[in-house]
Protein backbone atom coordinates (compact mmCIF):
# COMPACT_ATOMS: atom_id res chain seq x y z
CA UNK A 1 0.00 0.00 0.00
CA UNK A 2 1.10 3.57 -0.57
CA UNK A 3 2.13 5.36 2.62
CA UNK A 4 1.04 8.97 3.04
CA UNK A 5 4.03 11.25 2.45
CA UNK A 6 5.26 12.86 5.66
CA UNK A 7 8.25 14.83 6.85
CA UNK A 8 11.00 13.07 8.78
CA UNK A 9 11.50 13.48 12.52
CA UNK A 10 14.44 12.06 14.49
CA UNK A 11 13.84 10.39 17.86
CA UNK A 12 17.11 9.18 19.30
CA UNK A 13 18.74 6.95 16.69
CA UNK A 14 15.43 6.38 14.91
CA UNK A 15 13.87 8.31 12.07
CA UNK A 16 10.09 8.54 11.96
CA UNK A 17 8.18 9.31 8.78
CA UNK A 18 6.89 7.77 5.59
CA UNK A 19 10.37 6.91 4.27
CA UNK A 20 10.92 4.62 7.25
CA UNK A 21 9.14 1.56 8.72
CA UNK A 22 6.13 2.03 11.01
CA UNK A 23 7.58 2.08 14.54
CA UNK A 24 6.19 0.05 17.45
CA UNK A 25 5.87 1.84 20.79
CA UNK A 26 4.78 1.03 24.33
CA UNK A 27 4.82 2.61 27.78
CA UNK A 28 6.10 1.46 31.15
CA UNK A 29 3.60 0.94 33.96
CA UNK A 30 6.26 0.78 36.68
CA UNK A 31 6.98 3.70 38.98
CA UNK A 32 9.59 5.83 37.19
CA UNK A 33 11.20 6.53 40.55
CA UNK A 34 11.93 2.79 40.90
CA UNK A 35 14.94 2.74 38.59
CA UNK A 36 15.83 -0.96 38.68
CA UNK A 37 12.26 -2.17 38.11
CA UNK A 38 11.69 0.35 35.33
CA UNK A 39 14.95 -0.51 33.58
CA UNK A 40 14.07 -4.21 33.83
CA UNK A 41 10.69 -3.61 32.19
CA UNK A 42 12.18 -1.41 29.47
CA UNK A 43 14.66 -4.14 28.56
CA UNK A 44 11.84 -6.71 28.50
CA UNK A 45 9.81 -4.44 26.21
CA UNK A 46 12.79 -3.93 23.93
CA UNK A 47 13.33 -7.69 23.74
CA UNK A 48 9.64 -8.10 22.90
CA UNK A 49 9.84 -5.79 19.89
CA UNK A 50 9.29 -2.33 21.37
CA UNK A 51 11.29 0.34 19.53
CA UNK A 52 10.39 3.48 21.49
CA UNK A 53 9.27 3.51 25.12
CA UNK A 54 7.40 6.19 27.03
CA UNK A 55 7.64 6.86 30.79
CA UNK A 56 5.38 8.91 33.02
CA UNK A 57 7.19 11.89 34.57
CA UNK A 58 4.61 12.93 37.12
CA UNK A 59 6.56 15.14 39.53
CA UNK A 60 10.06 16.52 40.11
CA UNK A 61 11.04 13.40 42.01
CA UNK A 62 11.08 11.52 38.68
CA UNK A 63 13.83 13.66 37.13
CA UNK A 64 16.90 12.20 38.85
CA UNK A 65 15.69 8.61 38.34
CA UNK A 66 15.04 9.50 34.69
CA UNK A 67 18.69 10.51 34.27
CA UNK A 68 19.81 7.15 35.68
CA UNK A 69 17.36 5.21 33.48
CA UNK A 70 18.71 7.06 30.46
CA UNK A 71 22.22 5.82 31.30
CA UNK A 72 21.14 2.19 31.60
CA UNK A 73 19.05 1.68 28.45
CA UNK A 74 19.67 2.20 24.75
CA UNK A 75 16.11 2.40 23.41
CA UNK A 76 14.75 5.92 22.67
CA UNK A 77 12.95 7.33 25.72
CA UNK A 78 9.91 9.60 25.70
CA UNK A 79 8.89 11.60 28.76
CA UNK A 80 5.10 11.68 29.18
CA UNK A 81 4.11 15.03 30.66
CA UNK A 82 0.79 16.32 31.92
CA UNK A 83 -0.02 19.72 33.43
CA UNK A 84 3.43 20.93 34.49
CA UNK A 85 5.47 22.44 31.64
CA UNK A 86 8.54 22.58 33.90
CA UNK A 87 8.66 18.78 33.98
CA UNK A 88 8.91 18.74 30.19
CA UNK A 89 11.84 21.15 30.27
CA UNK A 90 13.63 19.22 33.01
CA UNK A 91 13.04 15.92 31.18
CA UNK A 92 14.62 17.32 28.03
CA UNK A 93 17.63 18.43 30.04
CA UNK A 94 17.75 14.96 31.65
CA UNK A 95 18.44 13.44 28.25
CA UNK A 96 15.17 12.05 26.89
CA UNK A 97 14.79 11.69 23.12
CA UNK A 98 11.29 13.15 22.91
CA UNK A 99 8.65 14.65 25.17
CA UNK A 100 4.95 14.04 24.85
CA UNK A 101 2.80 16.94 25.94
CA UNK A 102 -0.94 17.37 25.92
CA UNK A 103 -1.95 20.91 24.89
CA UNK A 104 -5.31 20.35 26.55
CA UNK A 105 -3.80 20.30 30.02
CA UNK A 106 -0.44 22.08 29.79
CA UNK A 107 -2.23 25.39 30.13
CA UNK A 108 -1.29 28.84 28.81
CA UNK A 109 0.44 29.18 25.45
CA UNK A 110 3.51 30.77 27.01
CA UNK A 111 4.18 27.52 28.84
CA UNK A 112 4.19 25.58 25.58
CA UNK A 113 6.48 28.20 24.06
CA UNK A 114 8.95 27.72 26.93
CA UNK A 115 9.02 23.98 26.20
CA UNK A 116 9.58 24.71 22.50
CA UNK A 117 12.59 26.94 23.23
CA UNK A 118 14.38 24.21 25.18
CA UNK A 119 13.45 21.44 22.74
CA UNK A 120 14.71 23.51 19.84
CA UNK A 121 17.97 24.25 21.65
CA UNK A 122 18.53 20.55 22.45
CA UNK A 123 17.31 19.25 19.08
CA UNK A 124 14.58 17.16 20.72
CA UNK A 125 11.30 16.18 19.04
CA UNK A 126 7.92 16.80 20.61
CA UNK A 127 4.85 14.63 20.36
CA UNK A 128 1.66 16.63 20.54
CA UNK A 129 -0.96 14.44 22.17
CA UNK A 130 -4.49 15.53 21.35
CA UNK A 131 -6.68 13.37 23.56
CA UNK A 132 -10.46 13.14 23.66
CA UNK A 133 -10.39 13.08 27.45
CA UNK A 134 -8.69 16.47 27.84
CA UNK A 135 -9.95 18.65 25.00
CA UNK A 136 -10.17 22.32 25.93
CA UNK A 137 -13.72 23.49 26.53
CA UNK A 138 -13.66 25.94 23.63
CA UNK A 139 -13.35 23.05 21.16
CA UNK A 140 -16.40 21.09 22.42
CA UNK A 141 -19.71 21.11 20.56
CA UNK A 142 -22.78 23.05 21.71
CA UNK A 143 -23.74 20.21 24.08
CA UNK A 144 -20.27 20.04 25.60
CA UNK A 145 -19.32 16.80 23.84
CA UNK A 146 -16.12 15.84 22.05
CA UNK A 147 -16.43 15.23 18.31
CA UNK A 148 -13.82 14.46 15.68
CA UNK A 149 -14.01 18.16 14.79
CA UNK A 150 -13.04 18.98 18.40
CA UNK A 151 -9.95 16.80 18.07
CA UNK A 152 -9.06 18.41 14.76
CA UNK A 153 -9.52 21.96 16.04
CA UNK A 154 -7.09 21.40 18.91
CA UNK A 155 -4.60 19.61 16.65
CA UNK A 156 -4.59 22.36 14.02
CA UNK A 157 -4.35 25.13 16.61
CA UNK A 158 -1.44 23.32 18.27
CA UNK A 159 0.34 22.97 14.93
CA UNK A 160 -0.11 26.70 14.32
CA UNK A 161 1.37 27.52 17.74
CA UNK A 162 4.48 25.38 17.17
CA UNK A 163 4.92 26.68 13.64
CA UNK A 164 4.74 30.27 14.91
CA UNK A 165 7.90 29.45 16.90
CA UNK A 166 9.57 27.91 13.85
CA UNK A 167 9.40 24.44 15.40
CA UNK A 168 8.58 21.53 13.08
CA UNK A 169 10.11 18.44 14.75
CA UNK A 170 6.63 17.32 15.66
CA UNK A 171 4.75 14.05 15.78
CA UNK A 172 1.01 14.24 16.38
CA UNK A 173 -1.24 11.72 18.08
CA UNK A 174 -4.97 12.37 17.80
CA UNK A 175 -6.78 9.81 19.90
CA UNK A 176 -10.12 9.10 21.46
CA UNK A 177 -11.74 6.07 23.07
CA UNK A 178 -14.24 6.34 20.21
CA UNK A 179 -12.82 4.45 17.24
CA UNK A 180 -14.73 6.31 14.52
CA UNK A 181 -13.84 9.71 15.99
CA UNK A 182 -10.19 8.72 15.97
CA UNK A 183 -10.32 7.46 12.38
CA UNK A 184 -12.09 10.55 11.03
CA UNK A 185 -9.85 13.02 12.86
CA UNK A 186 -6.64 11.32 11.72
CA UNK A 187 -7.88 11.05 8.13
CA UNK A 188 -8.57 14.75 7.91
CA UNK A 189 -5.39 15.80 9.70
CA UNK A 190 -3.39 13.55 7.39
CA UNK A 191 -5.11 15.09 4.36
CA UNK A 192 -4.15 18.62 5.36
CA UNK A 193 -0.67 18.23 6.91
CA UNK A 194 2.56 16.29 6.42
CA UNK A 195 3.34 15.70 10.10
CA UNK A 196 4.03 12.07 11.13
CA UNK A 197 1.18 10.49 13.06
CA UNK A 198 1.30 8.18 16.06
CA UNK A 199 -1.78 5.93 16.04
CA UNK A 200 -3.72 4.42 18.90
CA UNK A 201 -7.11 4.16 20.57
CA UNK A 202 -6.90 5.70 24.00
CA UNK A 203 -8.39 3.81 26.96
CA UNK A 204 -9.26 0.96 24.60
CA UNK A 205 -9.89 -1.46 27.47
CA UNK A 206 -8.71 -4.80 28.75
CA UNK A 207 -8.38 -8.14 26.97
CA UNK A 208 -10.40 -8.88 23.85
CA UNK A 209 -12.23 -5.55 23.90
CA UNK A 210 -9.02 -3.56 23.90
CA UNK A 211 -7.47 -5.72 21.19
CA UNK A 212 -10.47 -5.44 18.87
CA UNK A 213 -11.03 -1.70 19.29
CA UNK A 214 -7.34 -0.94 18.85
CA UNK A 215 -6.94 -3.25 15.87
CA UNK A 216 -9.94 -1.79 14.06
CA UNK A 217 -8.84 1.81 14.61
CA UNK A 218 -5.13 1.38 13.96
CA UNK A 219 -5.58 -1.17 11.19
CA UNK A 220 -8.10 0.95 9.29
CA UNK A 221 -5.80 3.96 9.20
CA UNK A 222 -2.68 1.95 8.37
CA UNK A 223 -4.55 0.26 5.51
CA UNK A 224 -5.15 3.74 4.08
CA UNK A 225 -1.44 4.59 4.29
CA UNK A 226 -1.87 6.75 7.39
CA UNK A 227 0.36 6.29 10.43
CA UNK A 228 4.06 6.27 11.22
CA UNK A 229 4.17 4.85 14.76
CA UNK A 230 1.64 2.76 16.69
CA UNK A 231 0.77 1.66 20.19
CA UNK A 232 -1.97 -0.72 21.29
CA UNK A 233 -3.00 0.66 24.70
CA UNK A 234 -4.17 -2.25 26.85
CA UNK A 235 -4.91 -2.40 30.55
CA UNK A 236 -2.32 -4.70 32.10
CA UNK A 237 1.16 -5.91 31.19
CA UNK A 238 2.53 -3.71 28.38
CA UNK A 239 4.32 -6.72 26.89
CA UNK A 240 0.89 -7.89 25.66
CA UNK A 241 0.64 -4.76 23.53
CA UNK A 242 3.66 -5.62 21.44
CA UNK A 243 2.34 -8.89 20.06
CA UNK A 244 -0.84 -7.13 18.88
CA UNK A 245 1.13 -4.27 17.30
CA UNK A 246 3.29 -6.68 15.34
CA UNK A 247 0.30 -8.79 14.30
CA UNK A 248 -1.42 -5.68 12.90
CA UNK A 249 1.69 -4.76 10.92
CA UNK A 250 2.11 -8.32 9.69
CA UNK A 251 -1.55 -8.60 8.66
CA UNK A 252 -1.16 -5.49 6.49
CA UNK A 253 2.21 -6.65 5.08
CA UNK A 254 3.89 -3.58 6.54
CA UNK A 255 6.46 -5.33 8.74
CA UNK A 256 7.25 -8.77 10.10
CA UNK A 257 8.84 -9.60 13.42
CA UNK A 258 11.20 -12.55 13.17
CA UNK A 259 9.80 -15.72 14.66
CA UNK A 260 7.14 -18.35 14.08
CA UNK A 261 3.60 -17.48 13.10
CA UNK A 262 1.09 -20.28 13.56
CA UNK A 263 -1.77 -20.60 11.09
CA UNK A 264 -4.59 -22.86 12.20
CA UNK A 265 -8.14 -23.69 11.16
CA UNK A 266 -11.16 -22.94 13.39
CA UNK A 267 -11.93 -26.72 13.55
CA UNK A 268 -15.17 -28.50 12.79
CA UNK A 269 -16.75 -31.96 13.15
CA UNK A 270 -14.03 -33.43 10.91
CA UNK A 271 -11.37 -32.53 13.49
CA UNK A 272 -10.25 -35.41 15.71
CA UNK A 273 -7.48 -33.66 17.67
CA UNK A 274 -7.20 -30.76 20.07
CA UNK A 275 -5.44 -28.18 17.87
CA UNK A 276 -5.11 -25.66 20.69
CA UNK A 277 -3.23 -28.23 22.76
CA UNK A 278 -0.98 -29.09 19.79
CA UNK A 279 -0.05 -25.44 19.21
CA UNK A 280 0.58 -24.90 22.93
CA UNK A 281 2.93 -27.92 22.98
CA UNK A 282 4.76 -26.66 19.89
CA UNK A 283 5.26 -23.23 21.44
CA UNK A 284 6.60 -24.80 24.62
CA UNK A 285 9.09 -27.03 22.78
CA UNK A 286 10.30 -24.59 20.13
CA UNK A 287 13.05 -22.07 20.97
CA UNK A 288 12.96 -18.54 19.53
CA UNK A 289 14.07 -18.56 15.90
CA UNK A 290 15.80 -15.67 14.17
CA UNK A 291 13.85 -15.94 10.92
CA UNK A 292 10.29 -15.69 9.63
CA UNK A 293 8.53 -19.06 9.59
CA UNK A 294 4.85 -19.79 9.02
CA UNK A 295 3.63 -23.06 10.47
CA UNK A 296 0.16 -24.37 9.57
CA UNK A 297 -1.67 -26.65 12.00
CA UNK A 298 -4.83 -27.89 10.26
CA UNK A 299 -7.51 -30.16 11.67
CA UNK A 300 -8.24 -32.32 8.62
CA UNK A 301 -6.92 -33.29 5.20
CA UNK A 302 -10.05 -32.27 3.28
CA UNK A 303 -8.69 -28.81 2.53
CA UNK A 304 -6.00 -28.44 5.20
CA UNK A 305 -3.11 -28.75 2.77
CA UNK A 306 -4.70 -26.33 0.32
CA UNK A 307 -5.46 -23.72 2.97
CA UNK A 308 -1.98 -24.09 4.42
CA UNK A 309 -0.09 -24.27 1.15
CA UNK A 310 1.69 -20.94 1.72
CA UNK A 311 3.10 -22.20 5.03
CA UNK A 312 6.79 -23.10 5.24
CA UNK A 313 5.86 -26.17 7.26
CA UNK A 314 2.48 -27.64 8.06
CA UNK A 315 0.46 -30.57 9.30
CA UNK A 316 -3.00 -31.77 8.31
CA UNK A 317 -4.52 -34.28 10.70
CA UNK A 318 -6.58 -37.30 9.67
CA UNK A 319 -8.01 -40.28 11.50
CA UNK A 320 -4.98 -41.68 13.29
CA UNK A 321 -2.54 -40.38 10.68
CA UNK A 322 -1.36 -36.92 9.69
CA UNK A 323 0.56 -35.51 6.72
CA UNK A 324 3.50 -33.15 7.15
CA UNK A 325 3.86 -30.74 4.22
CA UNK A 326 5.85 -27.73 3.02
CA UNK A 327 4.43 -25.11 0.63
CA UNK A 328 1.60 -27.54 -0.14
CA UNK A 329 3.92 -30.46 -0.96
CA UNK A 330 3.55 -33.56 1.22
CA UNK A 331 6.80 -34.56 2.92
CA UNK A 332 5.74 -37.56 5.01
CA UNK A 333 2.88 -39.29 6.80
CA UNK A 334 3.13 -39.89 10.55
CA UNK A 335 0.96 -41.12 13.40
CA UNK A 336 -1.05 -38.37 15.07
CA UNK A 337 0.77 -38.86 18.35
CA UNK A 338 4.11 -38.25 16.61
CA UNK A 339 3.17 -34.94 15.02
CA UNK A 340 4.52 -32.53 17.64
CA UNK A 341 7.96 -34.17 17.84
CA UNK A 342 8.25 -34.49 14.04
CA UNK A 343 7.20 -30.88 13.50
CA UNK A 344 9.70 -29.63 16.07
CA UNK A 345 12.53 -31.55 14.39
CA UNK A 346 11.46 -30.37 10.93
CA UNK A 347 11.24 -26.72 12.03
CA UNK A 348 14.63 -26.81 13.76
CA UNK A 349 16.18 -28.50 10.73
CA UNK A 350 14.74 -25.79 8.48
CA UNK A 351 16.14 -23.12 10.78
CA UNK A 352 19.60 -24.74 10.86
CA UNK A 353 19.73 -24.97 7.05
CA UNK A 354 18.72 -21.32 6.66
CA UNK A 355 21.32 -20.24 9.21
CA UNK A 356 24.17 -22.00 7.41
CA UNK A 357 23.28 -20.76 3.91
Amino acid sequence: MQRRKTRQVRVGALMIGSEYPVIVQSMTNTDTKDVSTTVKQIKELEKGGCEIVRLAVYDEGCIEPLKEIRKRVNIPLVADIHYDYRLAIKSIKAGVDKVRINPGNIGDEWKVREIIKVAKDKGIAIRVGVNGGSIKEKYLDEKGHVTYKSLLAEAFDSAELFESEGFHDLIFSIKSSDVLQTIEANREFARQTDYPLHLGITESGVGTEGVVYSSVGIGTLLSEGIGDTIRVSLTGDPLQELDICWMILDALHLRQRKGIRFISCPTCARTNVNLSKVITELKEKLPPVDMNLRVAVMGCVVNGIGEGKEADIGVAYGRGKAVIFSKGKILKTVDNNEVVDVLVKTILSTFDKARTQ
